[in-house]
């Protein structure tokens, strides 16, 4: 039989003794009413970029689902399995969420290997290279640009993703009839994991600015 894991279950006792015994009313009361967090987040799988940690949260305060390269695809109800559409749905019609937020990172790996055309597939399967069509057009412009360094080109498609995924979520109807009624309101923010800041893109310009300048 393979042994778990030491250090899950060393983090695992730190969190009972720690955060859990310290909160442990609070889940209970979770327990038993369930949860109603306000906020979605839709962030990359990328382990140096969890939101809870980033905005401090504590349980029941943000649905957070989490994908290669925080994409959201657009509407498409073709009968098959779409992880990503289904939580926003729950999201959206089973919490009633009043605010989405789409967060990208700087060195993000998923936005990488979209720049790169000559990318071996990692598999037969090719998941992420799939995955990552969704941004194919935005990349090939960003690549034909040689005024950009490597780096600019990847700072660009990191944040012209983010707009993308909002473009996307507005193509839900349940999405778009409740932002169009005030009742939802949907953000880009992108986090840069070296420095820790933390850019917020304006509604109306696109444009990603600090919080308060």
């Amino acid at each position: 039989m393979q042994r778990f894991p030491d250090y899950l279950l060393k983090g695992y006792n730190n969190f009972m003794s720690g955060r859990f015994n310290e909160q442990q009313q609070r889940y209970k009361a979770l327990a038993e009413t369930g949860q109603k967090p306000r906020t979605m987040v839709i962030a990359c799988c990328d382990s140096r970029a969890a939101p809870e940690t980033i905005f401090d949260s504590g349980p029941g305060e943000l649905f957070v689902v989490r994908n290669v390269a925080n994409m959201m695809p657009p509407y498409q109800p073709d009968g098959h399995y779409h992880s990503t559409s289904s939580a926003l749905e729950f999201a959206v019609q089973v919490l009633r969420v009043s605010d989405i937020v789409v967060m990208g990172h700087g060195r993000c790996g998923g936005i990488k290997a979209a720049l790169d055309p000559d990318a071996e597939p990692l598999s037969p399967g090719d998941f992420i290279g799939r995955w990552m069509n969704l941004l194919k057009p935005a990349a090939e412009q960003i690549l034909n640009n040689d005024l950009l360094t490597a780096g600019e080109r990847q700072r660009a498609l990191e944040r012209v993703s983010i707009r993308n995924s909002l473009a996307n979520l507005r193509t839900f109807p349940c999405v778009k009839i409740l932002e169009d009624k005030g009742k939802l309101q949907l953000h880009g923010a992108w986090f840069d994991i070296s420095t820790g800041e933390l850019w917020i893109m304006d509604t109306k310009s696109g444009d990603f600015l600090r919080p308060n300048e």
